[in-house]
């Protein structure tokens, strides 16, 4: 019994009793504000759109018992969607029966793999990608939402599977544009993005609070696609005006549908698998982390990938669509005034009665209405902000952003986070390899020493005190003997050099070697090369290298000690020898 209750989540065993009512409630606000969004997303995979009901029903009951997250919600979202699309649509038809085994198989496979670093304990590979190639990734993504919704906005048939296709192929349509499809949408975007945007404020100078106005603003689209679909059926604009619907919606619960995908889908897959599970450990984990620090919880990073691999396995075989932590899912969550993950699944039990008891109303739904919901969620995921505040403090990091982001647009969401990655990792290249180098001199009355190009600082007469802020390897070693030489010129009757090795975490066997030809070169010129500040690990192997055998001067435990030991040499070598204020102080 011990054994079977250590198996049940601490939430349950643990939860107060009365959370029970705010949390019943919650699962069934969100599970009727999110029936929109799940079909949605279904289509925009190019999945048949019952299948976002069913991934609504036991992959979020499962991330509910196997995540850490109290309130984070799970289900269809956008990012996972599209980028199911882009993946599978040059392969097959969407909505193909080859189309729908290809797209539970990405949804398994991308489950096993989170399912496997989160079982090892792998959770600080979604540290990997950096923030901006992240943010550079989402908005690029979210564009191509948007562009992949045109067609449905405007009533016409579009096809490709980038963004040069799509804007051909809506160049060579827009003429044939239906009218009343593009009142009904551009009237559903313009309340959307109204309501999204000055709704919650005009209720709140009414005297409606902002919990109760927030679930008010994200039932919006739910009022907005049941006025249309109420318009649509009372006046026959599907039948008459060719209005574009949701159409046949399949009725009744899906069977689980238990597989193994064959060989060539795992070689079809293996990359796009791997790039969704990337994205979606980053997602969920962010978002979970973000709740959690509001809620003053904390989160297991690793049980976050449990619950999420699981989710999509149980997704590829009920459903068969790649589920993932939804931004806007957890916000809606959050405002229905959910308190545990009992909330989500009175939400997957809430979803799966909807199913049972009939999804036949769902088929006259109009198109255009779920592309603008559609369109609003994804202009929300475009992140203008971290393009300007990265601008403001890093320019390579921004151009690491917009770099992804234009990526994904012209290469497609491999290529695009593929140039993101390699903008990063070449900005991180190109600084370890230019170090940042200061000649230091001691603050006068302290024992503390700056770059004498910053602070009035002393220094000694022929003596370089040389502080390298980067690790020394293969890459950056021209870098500091060019610096070497140039101070050597300024200085030619420099007797000393002191290399300052306080920020130098590593030194790799080239640049040992270097070292020791330095120090040959140096000393060849009567100029004894002395070290100082030298951290543990590194001067543990160095005791065993050639430099440290053949060091013409000292190793000095600090820079204080290495000044003073040098200015009493230089007095008992010259009774005239003095400290002297630097004159490039500033």
């Amino acid at each position: 019994m011990k054994i079977i209750m250590q198996l049940v989540p601490l939430w349950i065993r643990q939860y107060p009793r009365e959370l029970f009512t705010t949390d019943l409630i919650a699962g069934m606000v969100v599970t009727v504000l999110v029936i929109p969004q799940s079909l949605a997303y279904a289509l925009l995979a190019g999945l048949p759109p019952q299948v976002g009901l069913y991934v609504s029903i036991f992959p979020v009951i499962v991330y509910a018992l196997l995540g850490s997250s109290m309130t984070q919600a799970v289900g269809p979202v956008a990012i996972t969607a599209i980028m199911t699309f882009s993946v599978l649509s040059p392969l097959t038809s969407p909505g193909s029966p080859q189309y729908i085994v290809l797209a539970a198989s990405l949804a398994l496979f991308s489950g096993a793999l989170i399912l496997v670093f989160g079982l090892l304990r792998l959770g600080f590979l979604s540290q990997l990608l950096s923030r901006p190639v992240i943010s550079g990734f989402i908005s690029g993504s979210a564009l191509l939402i948007v562009i992949s919704q045109i067609k449905f906005l405007l009533g016409v048939q579009i096809s490709g599977s980038n963004i040069w296709q799509l804007m051909y192929s809506l160049y060579g349509n827009i003429s044939r544009t239906n009218p009343t499809t593009l009142l009904i949408g551009g009237l559903a975007l313009l309340i959307l993005f109204s309501s999204r945007k000055w709704l919650s404020n005009a209720l709140g100078r009414i005297g409606i609070s902002a919990q109760r106005a927030a679930i008010l603003v994200r039932l919006m689209p739910l009022i907005v696609l049941a006025i249309a679909t109420l318009v649509v059926v009372t006046f026959n604009l599907d039948r008459k005006q060719g209005v574009a619907v949701v159409g046949v919606v399949q009725e009744g619960l899906a069977s689980f549908t238990f597989f193994l995908p064959n060989l060539y889908s795992l070689k079809l897959l293996t990359v796009p698998a791997l790039l969704l599970a990337f994205i979606g450990m980053v997602q969920n984990i962010t978002m979970a982390q973000a709740l959690a620090i509001k809620r003053r919880e904390r989160i297991d990073v690793n049980s976050e990938l449990v619950g999420l691999g699981a989710s999509n396995i149980v997704a590829a075989f009920y459903g068969g669509m790649p589920v993932g932590g939804g931004l806007s899912r957890s916000a809606i969550n959050v405002a229905a005034g959910a308190q545990s993950p009992l909330a989500s699944i009175v939400s997957g039990v809430t979803m799966l009665c909807i199913v049972v008891a009939g999804t036949h109303w769902f088929s006259r739904l109009p198109l255009a209405v779920l592309a603008a919901s559609i369109v609003i969620a994804a202009i929300g995921m475009i992140d203008i902000k971290a393009f300007r505040q990265a601008w403001s403090y890093d320019r390579a990091d921004a151009w690491a952003l917009l770099g992804t982001g234009i990526g994904v647009l012209i290469l497609g969401l491999e290529g695009g986070i593929a140039l993101g990655i390699g903008l990063s990792l070449s900005t991180l290249l190109y600084r370890a390899s230019t170090p940042h180098i200061a000649v230091i001199g001691r603050i006068a009355g302290t024992e503390h020493f700056r770059n004498i190009e910053r602070h009035g600082v002393e220094t000694i007469p022929g003596v370089l005190f040389l502080r390298i802020d980067e690790n020394l390897f293969f890459g950056n070693l021209s870098a500091v003997e060019a610096r070497l030489g140039v101070e050597l010129e300024k200085a030619p009757d420099t007797h000393a050099v002191v290399l300052v090795m306080s920020a130098i975490n590593r030194v790799d066997t080239t640049a040992m070697e270097v070292l020791v030809d330095i120090n040959r070169e140096l000393d060849s010129r009567n100029i004894r090369l002395h070290l100082a500040e030298i951290k543990g690990p590194v001067q543990d192997r160095l005791i065993h290298s050639p430099l440290w055998k053949s060091l013409s001067g000292e190793v000095h435990l600090s820079v204080n000690s290495a000044f003073e030991a040098l200015v009493q040499i230089g007095s008992e070598a010259n009774s005239n020898a003095s400290v002297t204020n630097s004159s490039r102080a500033i």
